[in-house]
């Protein structure tokens, strides 16, 4: 056995017994981002009243008063158009996890429609923290439009996204009227909340809810022709809609048998008949050749 070999039988371990005490006097917290600590210090008792109520059919509040990422003054319902739903979704912009998964996730479903922001249907998002301010907005605007672009066909300036932060009266009365509880530690300051995305329509009601940090492309596509009242979308889209229906329960699209055996049906009848004519055409087209034989 050579010297090296011998060497580093005694020196590994004797490494191993040194650090471990070490290691074992660190909490696992002090290895993590300090950002991150407090939602691990999140107790079951903090997460009572914390949550999404659906509230469908509710009129949003449009005149409630904001300011978008450029510092301007603006009301809720300046983004709101005839034929042009919204996807509403609360927020803040310096969360230091679960906005940032929803506001990505957005992104990512959004870059795979094959509508764009700010022509077929607009994108609301509003900061419940009172604290930050248009500086906070423009910055996420700018991450989040960049990750869309990443996959929309047809590249967007970011102008129908808007990135809105107010004062605590306000986006008070947006969180009840949308359902959205949420609570602030007052020890770390961060904030306890749920994470979703509303589709609205064009008149300011709640139409659909799509929890969580990951949305399907096909839900929201679904969500926003139902919710236009038929004002977007091709007569393909409305086949789909009439073959899945829109469960408030899970928030997806589910397929209804009926009314896909229904189309089904449709379509075979639409094939034989048109197998029939063909052949009719045919066979009185070789019934005229055979007479002008004779």
């Amino acid at each position: 056995m050579s010297s090296w070999l011998r060497l580093a039988k005694v020196w590994i371990p004797a490494m191993l017994v040194a650090v471990a005490p070490l290691a074992a006097a660190q909490p696992p917290s002090a290895f993590q981002d300090k950002s991150m600590q407090p939602s691990a210090q999140v107790s079951p008792a903090d997460l009572s009243n914390i949550g999404i109520d659906q509230r469908l059919d509710q009129q949003v509040p449009l005149d409630l008063q904001f300011k978008d990422e450029t510092g301007k003054t603006v009301k809720l319902g300046d983004y709101f158009h005839t034929g042009r739903p919204v996807i509403l979704n609360l927020v803040y912009y310096t969360c230091p996890m679960l906005c940032g998964e929803e506001l990505a996730g957005e992104a990512s479903a959004l870059g795979a429609l094959r509508f764009t922001p700010g022509n077929e249907y607009e994108v609301v998002s509003v900061s419940f923290n009172p604290d930050e301010t248009p500086k906070d907005a423009a910055e996420k605007k700018q991450v989040y439009i960049t990750r869309m672009n990443e996959h929309l066909e047809h590249k967007t300036n970011g102008d129908g996204w808007h990135f809105l932060t107010g004062q605590q009266a306000e986006i008070k009365q947006l969180a009840d009227a949308v359902g959205f509880h949420y609570r602030r530690d007052p020890q770390t300051g961060q904030f306890i909340h749920a994470a979703a995305i509303m589709i609205v329509t064009p008149t300011g009601k709640i139409a659909q809810y799509y929890y969580g940090v990951e949305f399907s492309p096909k839900d929201i596509r679904l969500g926003l022709i139902e919710a236009s009242q038929d004002k977007i979308g091709t007569i393909v889209d409305q086949v789909l809609l009439f073959c899945y229906h829109y469960d408030p329960k899970t928030g997806r699209y589910g397929a209804v048998i009926t009314n896909i055996m229904r189309v089904a049906g449709a379509a075979t009848m639409l094939v034989l008949g048109g197998f029939l004519i063909v052949m009719y055409r045919r066979e009185s087209h070789n019934g005229d050749k055979g007479a002008g034989r004779a």
